[in-house]
């Protein structure tokens, strides 16, 4: 059995550029990896992905529903304003 891959003509061209551009394979390997954030391990201390993801989307949510509170807020008080000008 071969393991041989097959490749599509498009991606056989983009990755003759490198060749033109005398760029070694290796170079070009790790700023693929660099590019689409393979093979790249967090600084120590930091959190994993997913928890960090999750984190921020807590922060997201409690950032909408503050400005949800604002929002209703702002609205109550033009309306008693305008209330307050008209009763004048």
């Amino acid at each position: 059995m071969s393991n041989a891959r097959k490749y599509d003509p498009e991606l056989k061209a983009r990755a003759e550029i490198g060749e033109l551009l005398d760029v070694h394979p290796g170079a070009l390997r790790n700023w693929i990896r660099k590019e689409y954030g393979e093979g790249i391990t967090p600084p120590a201390g930091g959190e994993p992905i997913d928890v960090e993801v999750a984190r921020l989307r807590r922060g997201n949510a409690q950032l909408r529903q503050a400005n949800e509170i604002l929002k209703n807020a702002s609205a109550f008080f033009a309306a008693a304003e305008l209330d307050r000008k008209l009763g004048s």
